[in-house]
């Protein structure tokens, strides 16, 4: 089954070079990603998948779905782009591997049983799209879930920081500045807030931090602001830090509220992500076969800084998110613009075929071996209730 599924792989690398490079020369900004969600879908009705768009009535979200049963192995997608940047992160490499990977599994899914599952989730630069699918009950029947990210190294999966982006707006009466000299204003609500809250930070844990920034403290000298507004982001290392962060400001909020009569309403600007959690026996089988099929050097995972919305889905199901070196030139740096244009080269094109194929292989260990499965659900029934 797995030859056949490197050979069947083989047939389709001018569809996935083109998919990567349709994404590339055609960028699209989170949540307007239109025509890379047709394009995709297009490909995946070509190979025969059920395809559902408009998921959950999320614009440009989809599954699609091939095979029967248990086990149901999921693959994501992140297909959106930076404006006026474009794909400097390789979401377009990104979907090119999940894609990939679905079209290969789905070669053998009905010879060897169980099912493939393919989401696309847009949005991911503005928190994404998997939180919500998490509280819609998309993941509590699948098994697992695999996405492999593009990058200047190859590395295991590890962890991301939980975030929390939370606003703040106090308001107040709208008046004449000359007239109004003794009241309290709102924005007097947010100094106080945020002057209070740098007091206090000397008692907060190491692994957190929250920056923040005044989105709205009026717009003129002759009125007193009447609705100002304050953004934060809370990132730690878990979801646990991160909400003693935000009680934190709660509590010094409505402190602030009842001490100049102020009153706040607290809202969040984007979805929030927990940390993410590797699942260590998934991580082991995928890296055997990213081995196997020739990526030799791979480091230690790698804890990454920045918030990653399948954090959500790795408190819900095992989740993997390794990390593919898609360059062979050292002066190329992540995030750039030549970053962007090495997802085209021959050689992250390869890389990306391999990372396709250990996707699919891994989840041919699992539906094939149960014992191997079994491990992989314990790890997580463990982590989740330690």
């Amino acid at each position: 089954m797995k030859q056949k599924v490197i050979s069947f792989l083989s047939t389709c690398n001018d569809d996935i070079k083109n998919l990567c490079t349709y994404l590339y020369e055609h960028p699209e900004t989170s949540y307007n990603e239109y025509n890379a969600c047709n394009y995709i879908c297009d490909l995946l009705s070509k190979n025969n998948f059920e395809i559902d768009k408009k998921f959950l009535n999320i614009e440009n979200a989809f599954m699609a779905r091939k095979g029967a049963g248990h086990p149901k192995i999921c693959y994501l997608c992140e297909y959106d782009a930076i404006k006026n940047e474009g794909h400097i992160t390789g979401h377009n490499l990104l979907t090119a591997m999940s894609v990939s990977a679905s079209i290969a599994l789905s070669s053998v899914i009905d010879n060897i049983g169980g099912s493939v599952i393919l989401i696309g989730c847009p949005g991911e630069y503005l928190g994404g799209t998997k939180g919500t699918m998490v509280k819609q009950g998309v993941f509590d029947d699948i098994d697992v879930v695999m996405v492999a990210h593009p990058d200047i190294s190859t590395c295991e999966s590890g962890s991301s920081s939980a975030i929390i982006p939370l606003g703040l707006k106090f308001e107040s009466e709208n008046k004449l500045t000359f007239l109004n000299k003794e009241s309290y204003t709102s924005l007097d609500a947010v100094l106080l807030t945020l002057n209070t809250l740098n007091s206090i930070k000397k008692g907060f844990p190491n692994n957190l931090e929250i920056n923040s920034v005044i989105s709205n403290g009026g717009y003129t000298t002759l009125l007193l602001p009447s609705d100002s507004e304050i953004k934060f982001c809370i990132r730690a290392s878990d979801t646990k830090t991160a909400n003693y962060a935000y009680d934190k400001i709660r509590e010094i909020a409505n402190y602030v509220t009842k001490l100049i009569d102020i009153p706040n309403t607290f809202f969040l600007y984007e979805s929030p992500n927990k940390e993410l959690v590797t699942n260590r026996a998934l991580n082991r089988l995928f890296s055997h076969n990213l081995k196997e099929n020739g990526i030799i050097n791979i480091n230690p995972a790698r804890d990454i800084y920045a918030g990653l919305s399948l954090g959500d889905v790795s408190h819900k199901v095992p989740c993997i998110h390794p990390y593919i070196s898609i360059i062979d030139n050292n002066s190329i740096k992540y995030g750039s613009l030549d970053f962007a244009k090495a997802t085209l080269s021959p050689f992250a094109l390869k890389q990306c075929n391999i990372a396709a194929i250990s996707l699919a292989l891994t989840a041919i260990d699992l539906i094939e071996n149960e014992s191997l499965l079994n491990e992989v659900k314990t790890e997580f029934f463990n982590t989740r209730n330690s």
